[in-house]
This record gives C-alpha cells, sequence and structure tokens, in this order.
C-alpha cells in the first residue's frame, strides 16, 4: 500500500510539472542552451586577441616573431609604428602592443640581453592574464630557435621538457566547462524542482487535501524525491548524449551509466535539500532568495569552477559535507579519467550518508510544517 501511495503521488507530481510550462522550459534551457554556451564562451580562454606590434628592428628576428602570432589564439598581428600605439590602445584596438626595439637582432647576437616592451589593456582581465604568458612564451620560443640556429648554445635551455598531458590532450576547455556545467545544473534544478513543487501544493491548497487522505508525510515527502529526481536525471542523461557528445563532441572516458547511478544519489541529497528549503519559506519570491544563499557557495567551493587544492583547508573540510563535492570528485573520475567504482566507492558511500542525513531532517521539519497546518 505504502508503495502504491508514493507511486500515485510522484505521478501526481510529474503532471503537475507538465502543466507548469514555465518549469518545463527552464528544464529545457538549463540542459541544453546553457550548457552550449557556458561551455564555448568560458572567460579565461585566450581566442582571437588583437595584438599590435612596433617592429623597430625589421631584422629576421623580429619577423620571425611577428610570423609566431597566429590563430586561433591571436589576430593576425597590426603593424604599426610608435605614435600610433597609445592611440590604438585608448580607442580599444589593440589588446597588446608588443614594441621590439631597434638593433634587436644585433644584441641576441652579441649577447648584450636586450628587452622587448609589451603593454597590455588589463581593462580586458580575462585576455590579459592569459594573453601576457601565451606572449612571453612565443617570444622566447622564438628567440631560442633563432639563436640555436646561429650556434649559440648558450642562449638554449639546459633542459629539454617534454609535457604529457593526460585525459585532455588539447586542454580544451570546452571539455571541463562542458561536464561541469551538467554537474552544477543537476545541483540547481533538482532543488528548485522539489522545493517549487511543494511550494507550489502550498499555494494552491492542495496540502490540505493530502492531509485528509490515507497518506503518511513520509510518502508525500518520498513522491516529490523521485519524482523530480527522476526528471534531473533523464534531463542530465539526454544532456550528456545530445549536447556533450553529440554537439560538442566532448569524449567520455568512463561509464555514463555509473556516473547516472552517483547522480541518483546525489538527487537523493539534493531533492531532499529543496524540500527543507520549501519548508522554511512561505512563497516562491522567498524561496528563490534562500535558494540563492545556498546554491551560490555549494556551486562556486564543489570543485566545478575552481579546485578544491586552490582554497582554505578549513573550507576544503567544510565543503565534504556538500553533497555536490562529492558529485564534482566522482564525476571527474568517472567522465575525464576513466575510474571504476573501485576508485569512486567513497564518494558514493558519502553522498549516501549525507542523503540520509539531509532527507531525515528535511522530513522531520515537513511533518512540523503539516502540524502547524493542520
Amino acid at each position: 500500500m505504502r508503495l502504491r501511495n508514493v507511486g500515485n503521488l510522484g505521478i501526481k507530481e510529474l503532471r503537475s510539472l507538465l502543466r507548469d510550462p514555465m518549469m518545463m522550459v527552464l528544464i529545457v534551457y538549463s540542459f541544453s542552451f546553457a550548457i552550449y554556451t557556458k561551455a564555448t564562451a568560458m572567460p579565461e580562454t585566450l581566442q582571437n586577441a588583437p595584438i599590435a606590434i612596433i617592429d623597430e628592428d625589421r631584422s629576421p628576428l623580429s619577423e620571425r616573431i611577428v610570423d609566431g602570432f597566429m590563430s586561433p589564439y591571436f589576430m593576425p598581428p597590426a603593424l604599426i609604428t610608435q605614435a600610433e600605439m597609445d592611440a590604438r590602445m585608448d580607442a580599444g584596438l589593440d589588446t597588446f602592443a608588443l614594441d621590439i626595439p631597434p638593433d634587436f637582432q644585433r644584441n641576441v647576437l652579441a649577447r648584450r640581453g636586450p628587452t622587448i616592451q609589451l603593454n597590455i589593456d588589463a581593462t580586458r582581465m580575462s585576455q590579459a592574464f592569459a594573453g601576457a604568458g601565451y606572449i612571453q612564451s612565443i617570444v622566447m620560443t622564438e628567440v631560442n630557435a633563432f639563436a640555436q640556429e646561429h650556434q649559440m648554445a648558450a642562449m638554449a635551455s639546459p633542459i629539454n621538457l617534454e609535457l604529457r598531458s593526460r585525459f585532455n590532450p588539447e586542454l580544451n576547455r570546452v571539455w571541463f566547462g562542458s561536464i561541469m556545467e551538467v554537474i552544477n545544473q543537476v545541483t540547481m534544478l533538482s532543488i528548485v524542482l522539489a522545493g517549487a513543487a511543494l511550494i507550489r501544493e502550498r499555494e494552491h491548497g492542495t496540502v490540505e487535501h493530502l492531509l485528509v487522505m490515507p497518506v503518511t508525510p513520509f510518502e508525500i515527502m518520498m513522491s516529490k524525491v523521485w519524482a523530480m529526481g527522476l526528471v534531473v536525471l533523464g534531463a542530465s542523461a539526454a544532456s550528456l548524449l545530445i549536447v556533450v557528445q553529440g554537439m560538442l563532441a566532448v569524449p567520455i572516458q568512463g561509464s555514463v551509466p555509473l556516473f547516472l547511478a552517483g547522480a541518483a544519489l546525489v538527487l537523493f541529497a539534493t531533492t531532499s535539500l529543496g524540500i527543507f528549503l520549501g519548508t522554511l519559506t512561505r512563497s516562491m519570491p522567498q524561496f528563490g532568495l534562500l535558494m540563492m544563499l545556498v546554491l551560490l557557495p555549494l556551486m562556486i567551493l564543489s570543485g566545478s569552477v575552481t579546485p578544491r587544492e586552490s582554497m582554505p583547508e578549513a573550507v576544503q573540510w567544510i565543503m565534504l559535507a556538500a553533497p555536490n563535492t562529492h558529485f564534482v570528485m566522482l564525476g571527474q573520475a568517472i567522465l575525464y579519467r576513466g575510474a571504476g567504482i573501485s576508485v569512486v566507492w567513497p564518494q558514493f558511500v558519502a553522498l549516501a550518508a549525507i542523503g540520509t542525513a539531509l532527507f531525515t531532517l528535511a522530513l522531520a521539519r515537513f511533518r512540523r510544517t503539516l502540524v502547524l497546518m493542520a
């Protein structure tokens, strides 16, 4: 009887969701356009940065440096004069202006240690920070190659570093951004849908109808958990298949069913959290404000934006109590590195424990709310 009640109430939740067009639009947008745009427009990516070069040397070495700036990182360099540089940067035409001084090649061959001036428009902070390192690397590579061709062994690097990038050999930010955005959307949508389902019933007066029916608070809450979790789980699976693997061509290294199993545990915890937040508020605007206070720290400090190792140790320990922190760990391990259950089982255990604790807390609060309403 209890399973039948949970199933029937869950079907009622799904029908109620289908009759809410704004929620349906939010689900479709969050697992399609939002993921695609976030993955392809990451602000720290250097792409087609405008650069101007003042070549006062006009030597083979300076021409070699000019030819070193290529797409997709930089636009074709604009060759300008010293007098034009300030005006062009004031007008926002160039993010970088590289000034190669006279007699640069001669001073390199004479080992005088010449300098090159790089002017940066730091108002374009994301490009400025990344571009400075790119430009320094390009210039040093060309100068060292030129020096070796002229048998200047002292100019060459004393070591030869062989780089091998595992799991993302192209260093493609789309691979990272798309999957992390799927994880963030799973967290956000599950909290929103579960909390909104409870508030919607309260606003429509259907909670009072449930109180006079032979159902328990556990059955009511469990129906919302499985119904909203099923919607988000299905949407995330479709997003991985259509958007991430299809449109963005991101290779998935590990088992998608194993990842979805971890997502199911996360949804058990986050839907419970959404219901708990729904019991603390009386309307959707209040729920939205409270959700922002909870959701932003969860997403920013989980490791999906900044590596956890870069955070203070106290924050790392505190965030181990958050379900999406473990979700990021297992998602990166499974989908990027092809890890199996033998590697990610600690995250599964942690998610089961956190989910049970949040469900118990939310159920106690939900029962108290129903008693006050009765």
